[in-house]
């Protein structure tokens, strides 16, 4: 297996000791990232007030290219940027005028979704209802069977989730229901971007897409993304300057917004996110790594630690379930290992640097591109070692 160390050489110089398996989580920053980073200072430095011309003009046309070709959307115009899905997610509720807005979405979601959306209920601003991911078998018939029950105002999901990897394949179902004056899809897709390949062409008309570049993208924090469909939530109430940058010298008048997926951006904020990403796309492209050629190297990295796992070579680890929710891949890329040990097992890992992350009662394990084979002996090694 070839080794792809030489490109995450600055991240792993850094820390040379650590075994940092939580690629899944905060993916180790590649080389190509400093440089997309420093690019971003030195456009700065040299434009001043006019950089911004060079980020709508350029960083942020290459980023929307970028992104449009990876999940197959036919216009990258209509993806907006923030720092961060939350920001996203708040502005897309504010474009519902309906009290309380009902919603469908389930209890794998991100913590910092259920808390906002938990915290709305609390004000009468939503009313939820909540359908359980298990049994995994069932999740895909159970979900579409609420929507066309139900028919909320606006559901969210995720794409692969965060805790068991659970992967949703009904998304043409769901879109199937979506309606500009009826029933909106937002799905989350921070553990599939750029982590098992996607193809959202036959829905892009219908559903909103929200990623970022903090995970899989490996290009660090602050490049937050959402596709929104044309038709769709013209005027969200939550707005900035930027979604009309386009009339910012003109006469003020009426609240106007872009058209296309600017309409969803906010105030001012830090493009460096950005251009590091579009640094890392190029690097991707030089190194001729698509997300399929990279899930398919992880998916043989993962099958030779789950066997490590079954074997013991792991020590304690081995009475984890492993939880794999669907039949057949991509599956996600991170291990779920089961038990109520979970958080004290990441807790003695990350005191001997092997870097792992746990929620409840399930401790995720992630392979990135910066490791090979030997990595994993290592891995396991340590384990057995850290949790004697």
């Amino acid at each position: 297996m070839k080794s792809y160390k030489h490109l995450f050489s600055r991240a792993l110089a850094a820390a040379p000791s650590r075994l940092h398996f939580a690629a899944h989580s905060h993916h180790l920053w590649p080389d190509a990232s400093y440089d997309g980073h420093m690019a971003a200072w030195d456009d700065a430095a040299a434009l001043a007030d006019r950089k911004w011309e060079t980020i709508f003009g350029a960083v942020i046309p290459e980023a929307q290219a970028h992104i449009a070709n990876e999940l197959r959307l036919p216009d990258p115009p209509t993806i907006a940027f923030a720092p961060n899905t939350h920001e996203l997610l708040v502005r897309l509720v504010s474009a519902r005028s309906e009290r309380p807005i009902t919603m469908l979405t389930t209890d794998g979601e991100f913590h910092s979704f259920r808390r906002q959306s938990a915290r709305w209920e609390e004000a009468g601003v939503v009313q939820r209802r909540v359908v359980p991911c298990a049994p995994f078998e069932t999740f895909d018939q159970r979900f579409i069977e609420a929507a066309r029950a139900l028919r909320p105002h606006l559901v969210f999901l995720s794409h692969v989730m965060f805790r068991s990897g659970l992967r949703f394949d009904a998304v043409e179902d769901l879109a199937s229901l979506a309606n500009p004056d009826g029933m909106w899809v937002a799905l989350d897709l921070y553990h599939s971007f750029m982590a098992i390949p996607c193809d959202f062409a036959r829905v892009a008309d219908r559903v909103f897409l929200l990623g970022g570049g903090y995970k899989y993208a490996m290009a660090g924090e602050g490049a937050g993304f959402l596709h929104a469909p044309p038709g769709f939530a013209g005027r969200p109430q939550n707005t900035g300057w930027f979604a009309d940058f386009g009339a910012i010298e003109a006469k003020q008048g009426e609240v106007a917004y872009g058209r296309d997926g600017s309409r969803f951006l906010g105030a001012t904020f830090d493009a460096t996110g950005l251009y590091r990403f579009n640094a890392v796309r190029a690097m991707l492209a030089a190194e001729a790594l698509d997300t399929a050629t990279i899930s398919d190297r992880i998916a043989q990295l993962q099958t030779q630690l789950i066997e490590a796992l079954r074997q013991g070579d792991a020590g304690v680890l081995a009475e984890g379930e492993l939880l794999r929710p669907n039949a057949v891949g991509p599956y996600a890329r991170f291990l779920s290992l089961r038990h109520p040990s979970a958080v004290d097992w990441k807790s003695r890992l990350m005191a001997a640097n092997v870097i792992t992350d746990a929620r409840d009662d399930i401790l995720r394990i992630g392979v990135g591109l910066y490791h090979d084979e030997a990595d994993i002996g290592a891995f396991c090694a340590a384990a057995t070692q850290a949790l004697a």
